[in-house]
């Protein structure tokens, strides 16, 4: 028989060999598994290592295995449901009708069976993306599953917040799934029944085979039903995020108008589905079913798009302050709850007082700890006083507080890390076994300056030099923030410790920290997976050596908590003992907080919930839930046991130093500016909006933020806070000022004076 796309007259292409073909498919199979499996074998071999050696395999496992349960589930559920109905569609054993296409030349082809042969390829490939999209969203469904109540109910419907936190997202991805591969199912039956000749389409009377008839009905009649069901799940609840109003949340139109007209798509794409199995029965299913996607069509279009808006335009916004005055109330009130802006207590203060000198004496704390240095120009002093080394850089200065010499004093501190870009000898065995590791930091008090105006250390030099009570007994930086490449301890070779005048001082390191290398195997895994034969071949990589990777503590923190955001300003910590640790705070956040403002990239939601703590010397992470009321961490905390301690539980000369997070205050300082108005009229026209005032520094102007010692009005002893003042918008005169209280039980505690 004639090749349905063979010209006539043409040679066919001789078959190939056996041998040939068998060579041709393990050429392929090397190929697939050289760029595929392989790396991905290694990855996964590496990756199982490393959160064993950081204790976070929980998290690793729980990940794998949902994402495959996902990948196959999906990939299994859309083949069988795609090339299911195809099948269908084609029949069981009574072949293909022949399609004759003239070609001009008098001469039929069969195309049919070419064409139906590409629904196999397609199967695959749409089930592989569909697992592929389902194993993406693992978070989502173990959240539904595993999904805390909040506590709190929406104001329209009374489900408690959770439900949108936790379950809709789910429900919302399985039915735009489901209706995805309907009605592909649907367009490529009908698209088979067409070439099979079962369905015709002519100008003037379309017809369709009894078979093809049943088949086609069902799917639509199931596309009607499966939208009718996402409008009552998902568009219903999906009004709570609306934008429809002057404000975030159900406005006045969502609420009489949109609403009733989701419940009215409904029930017309339900109409629509039983006017399809109508046709069904009466074997019109072409009209039947035309008439059904008339129908919902414009039942949405108008009254889902073209109603409300016009309800908007002409009812709505020409009284708009009086008819959306109460869903005003639930946006200040949601967009409070969501980003933690119910906990400010105000404050009244007065500024009429004077200043007398037993003022001055009773706030001496106050007074001692107020800050002379800018951190960035002092971040240039320090590089010039204290670099010491070309290799060594201060990346970032950070303020913390101390008892140093029985005084409570706010301190800048910097850690002197290596920066390998910078060795003068740039080779394997120097920027993968000597050189390993940072030394030290410099720290310096807020408020003092030498004769020549220059910072007072108290930490400083190398090897580091104290001449407060605060010592360091282990200040090697194997884990910073400028830890971006991976090294190897435990070798033949010593690691440089630093230098000593001509001379160089070296160590061995004696930690925990990196994954043993015990194996050939071992070796052979982070060759391949880094790219780099020496690690196989040298003579210094054996018995107990470590290797160290994902040293960076922003990279180590996110990808041990994968779902957790971080803050920008990691910040070192030296405990008691005088070891060096990295402190991180993480948050929970979400995008489906109903009625509350938004940023830019979808937040509604947003809790410091979690204190991350990396040691600097071993990389040990240690994840503290801070905030047990935040439902996102109890959520968390379900799914991944054992990976959380309470706040508790940390260390008595750690918990001293935990601070309030500076991205989520300066995104609170900016709400509270428009959001500490709560009477609707005051709020709709911004009577009493205030302003952040902006400071110069060296990178461009910045809103001011201050950490500061100082004992607050009506407190009895100074303490640590952060602090941002308030100005009525467009005025320079002090309105209001903010401060977060991070020390002891005051810890997270916020005040509006």
């Amino acid at each position: 028989m004639t090749h349905p796309f063979e010209r006539p007259g043409q040679a066919s292409l001789p078959p190939m060999p056996g041998g040939a073909r068998k060579l041709v498919l393990g050429i392929i199979a090397l190929a697939f598994l050289s760029l595929f499996l392989l790396p991905w074998l290694a990855s996964f071999a590496t990756d199982w290592l490393w959160f064993g050696e950081i204790g976070y395999r929980t998290v690793f496992s729980t990940s794998l295995v949902w994402r495959l349960a996902l990948f196959v589930a999906g990939g299994v559920f859309a083949f069988a449901w795609f090339y299911g109905n195809v099948r269908i569609a084609r029949g069981s054993g009574t072949g293909f009708p022949v399609l004759y296409v003239n070609r001009g030349d008098g001469v039929p082809v069969d195309v049919s069976q070419a064409f139906t042969k590409l629904f196999k390829p397609a199967a695959l490939v749409l089930s592989f993306l569909t697992a592929i999209s389902m194993s993406s969203l693992w978070m989502t469904f173990l959240k539904a599953l595993n999904g805390a109540k909040v506590g709190t109910s929406d104001p329209l419907f009374g489900r408690d917040i959770g439900y949108y936190l936790f379950k809709l997202p789910a429900i919302s991805a399985i039915l735009n799934m489901l209706i995805a591969l309907t009605v592909l199912s649907l367009v490529a039956c009908a698209g088979l029944y067409w070439i099979r000749g079962e369905i015709k389409l002519p100008a003037k009377r379309a017809a369709m085979d009894p078979k093809a008839s049943r088949h086609i009905g069902a799917l639509l009649a199931l596309v009607f039903v499966l939208i009718a069901v996402r409008l009552l799940l998902v568009a219903t609840s999906n009004l709570l995020y609306s934008s429809t109003g002057p404000l975030v949340g159900a406005s006045y139109t969502d609420i009489h108008v949109s609403l009733p007209a989701i419940y009215v798509s409904a029930v017309a794409a339900l109409i629509a589905a039983a006017l399809v199995v109508y046709g069904i029965v009466r074997g019109k299913v072409v009209w039947f079913g035309a008439a059904a996607v008339a129908l919902y069509m414009i039942v949405a279009i108008v009254g889902r798009g073209v109603i409300p808006a016009l309800y908007q335009k002409l009812v709505v916004s020409a009284n708009e302050l009086t008819r959306e005055q109460p869903y005003i109330v639930n946006h200040i009130a949601a967009t409070r709850k969501a980003w933690g802006l119910d906990r400010v207590e105000a404050r009244d203060l007065s500024g009429e007082v004077r200043l007398t000198p037993a003022n001055i004496a009773a706030n001496g704390a106050t007074v001692e700890n107020v800050r002379l240095w800018e951190r960035d120009l002092l971040k240039q002093t320090f590089g010039q006083l204290q670099e010491i080394r070309t290799y060594y850089d201060f990346v970032t200065v950070d303020d913390d507080r101390y008892m140093i010499d029985g005084k409570y004093r706010q301190v800048h501190l910097a850690v002197r890390e290596l920066n390998t870009s910078s060795l003068p000898t740039r080779t394997f065995i120097n920027e993968r076994l000597t050189f390993t590791h940072g030394m030290g930091l410099t720290m310096a008090p807020v408020n003092q300056v030498t004769s020549e105006g220059l910072p007072v250390l108290f930490i400083k030099d190398l090897p580091p030099a104290s001449n407060i009570s605060l010592k360091l007994t282990r200040p090697q930086i194997y884990y910073g923030e400028l830890t971006n490449s991976y090294v190897f301890v435990g070798t033949g070779q010593k690691e440089f410790d630093y230098p000593a005048g001509d001379t160089n001082i070296y160590t061995n390191y004696t930690g925990k920290g990196g994954v043993k290398l015990r194996s050939f195997f071992t070796r052979l895994l982070y060759a391949w997976q880094l790219g780099s034969l020496k690690i196989l071949l040298s003579d210094d990589i054996k018995g107990d050596a470590r290797i160290m990777y994902r040293r960076n503590v922003m990279e180590r923190a996110s990808t041990a908590l994968p779902f957790l955001n971080f803050d920008d300003d990691p910040y070192i910590i030296v405990t008691d003992s005088g070891q060096l640790k990295w402190m991180l705070d993480a948050y929970t956040q979400s995008n489906h907080y109903p009625y509350a403002q938004r940023l830019a990239n979808g937040t509604t939601y947003m809790r410091n919930s979690v204190k991350v703590v990396i040691d600097a010397y071993d990389g040990t992470v240690e994840a503290y839930v801070a905030d047990q009321s935040d439902p996102v961490i109890r959520t968390y905390a379900g799914i991944f046991k054992g990976i959380f301690k309470p706040i508790a539980a940390m260390p008595a000369d750690e918990l001293r130093h935990i601070r309030y997070p500076g991205d989520l205050f300066r995104l609170q300082t900016s709400l509270h500016a428009t959001y500490h108005m709560t009477q609707p009229e005051t709020f709709y026209h911004r009577e009493d909006q205030w302003q952040i005032p902006t400071g110069e520094t060296k990178t461009g102007s910045t809103a001011f933020m201050r950490h500061m010692i100082m004992r607050l009005p009506g407190e009895k002893a100074a303490e640590f806070i952060y602090m941002t003042p308030f100005t009525p918008r467009g005025k320079d005169n002090l309105a209001a000022w903010m401060v977060a209280r991070m020390d002891g039980a005051n810890y997270g505690k916020l005040f509006v004076y």
